[in-house]
């Protein structure tokens, strides 16, 4: 007999990082389960426990299995039957659709308990690490409305509905969820999509299909300083389509917004793959970038920088960053993945002797530059290019390197590479700590010792979080 897709209800045992869950299959009554169809077997329930994301511990749970899912053991989340004791009510119009903040129904202490419970858990499965400090999490100073920058995307909410402009639907790629009620954004970001959106609706344009590539309207992207309030628009189009540019920026000047628009971009973009870049961009209005403060240090971001999405966050990190880094005067710094340079000027600032930035993203590097230049920092430079590649080239002995690699960690080529420099101390900072604690063995090997770790909570309202660990020379 064939099997059948299958239901089933289940509590929801535990929760790892960074939203895997177990859920323990529970019996419901005779009358609920479904009748299987003719030629299939159908259990009731699976008789072991079912990995399952997107759950919250404590929840029950319905849970659907392909018969692919049930060879493998797990299941996707159909509904929630009944919350978990602790939860509350979501503040976010869009918790059910929009799959970008598992968290929201849990109280903010909790959230910052379990992510330091994750890393914490992540950490003692790595052998041989000894004895080392675990401080207590830093929170973000804004527990809502943090984000600086979001990209948001054209479509429709379902197969053939009206144009609709904000994030991707959970389990539903090619859907569009209107996010205008984000919390995690400020409020001038949800006008300003409220408004792009009704502007493109009532002038009857069309959005790029993903599939068959035909079409106009991509990605809104828009950017926010702290610092002023100002913020940054950027359209993103095909060439398949004409802009009123004197009426589009007509209707965002006529946005009633707590701060003011100082940019208004449009960016042309006919690549295949559904990412933001520029074939070409010209500046509608104002500024093509905007300028963010972070300890004492002014930033010129572009609409292409990478920078931190949580400027007040970012703070307490370069802040924590700093003090772990100890004393540098007249000490040799790498700020290797360095991005727009933030924490290379932040280490230069501090005092240090000599600091060199390697950033693959030339974009990056030259705002790195300016940004330098601006702030009057001579101690520091920036190499545009890869990591794997330029760390066998630089020119001083490093006493200090800082590592702040993109969400896979470190290139396995690059790691005995930056080992061999055998500074007196690592700086890690890790946006998905599995990617740090599957490095930490090569450190021991090489003869560092494990010595304080601290969490920085950046990411409310998400499964997400940012860890810094010190490693010493034995």
């Amino acid at each position: 007999m064939k099997k059948a897709p299958i239901t089933f209800e289940g509590m929801v045992q535990s929760v790892s990082f960074p939203n895997k869950g177990i859920v323990i299959p529970v019996d419901r009554e005779p009358s609920d389960m479904p009748v299987p169809p003719t030629g299939f077997s159908l259990p009731e329930k699976p008789s072991r426990p079912v990995r399952v994301d997107n759950v919250l511990p404590g929840q029950r749970v319905e849970v659907f299995q392909s018969p692919h899912m049930q060879k493998r053991r797990e299941g996707s989340l159909r509904r929630v039957i009944c919350p978990a004791p602790y939860e509350i009510s979501s503040p976010c119009p869009h918790a059910s659709f929009c799959g970008g903040c598992n968290y929201q129904t849990v109280p903010y202490e909790i959230q910052l308990h379990w992510k330091q419970a994750a890393v914490s858990s992540l950490l003692d499965a790595v052998p041989d690490l000894g004895d080392y400090s675990f401080l207590p999490i830093i929170p973000s100073p804004l527990p809502e409305a943090y984000r600086n920058k979001m990209e948001y995307s054209f479509g429709d909410e379902y197969k053939d509905g009206p144009l609709t402009l904000g994030l991707h639907k959970r389990g539903a790629h090619l859907d569009i969820v209107p996010t205008v009620g984000c919390k995690i954004v400020h409020e001038d970001f949800n006008r300003i999509v409220r408004g792009t959106a009704d502007y493109f609706r009532a002038a009857g344009a069309s959005y790029h299909n993903t599939r068959s590539h035909e079409g106009w309207l991509r990605h809104l992207v828009l950017r926010r300083s702290y610092m002023d309030g100002s913020v940054l628009v950027n359209l993103v189009t095909s060439s398949q389509g004409e802009l009123d540019a004197a009426s589009f920026t007509a209707m965002l000047q006529s946005l009633p917004l707590e701060g003011r628009i100082t940019g208004i971009l449009h960016t042309i973009n006919d690549s295949l793959a559904d990412i933001v870049q520029a074939d070409r961009m010209h500046v509608l209005y104002g500024e093509p970038d905007l300028t963010e403060n972070l300890l004492g240090l002014s930033f010129r971001l572009s609409p292409f920088s990478f920078f931190q999405t949580n400027s007040k966050g970012a703070e307490a990190l370069y802040r924590l960053v700093r003090e772990m880094a100890g004393d540098l005067r007249e000490q040799n710094v790498f700020d290797l993945y360095c991005g727009t340079g933030t924490i290379s000027q932040i280490m230069a600032d501090a005092g240090a002797g000599q600091v060199i930035g390697i950033e693959i993203v030339e974009e990056a590097v030259e705002a790195a530059r300016m940004n330098a230049a601006a702030n009057g920092l001579q101690n520091c430079s920036f190499l545009a290019g890869d990591v794997l590649k330029l760390v066998d080239t630089l020119p001083i002995r490093p006493d200090l390197i800082i590592l702040d690699p993109p969400r896979d960690g470190i290139h396995p080529k690059a790691l005995p590479k930056i080992l061999a420099y055998r500074p007196e101390r690592f700086l890690y900072i890790a946006c998905k700590p599995t990617s740090l604690a599957r490095d930490l063995p090569a450190f021991r090997e090489a003869g560092y010792k494990l010595r304080t770790v601290r969490c920085v909570d950046m990411f409310p309202g998400t499964v997400h979080v940012e860890t810094v660990a010190l490693m010493t020379r034995n």
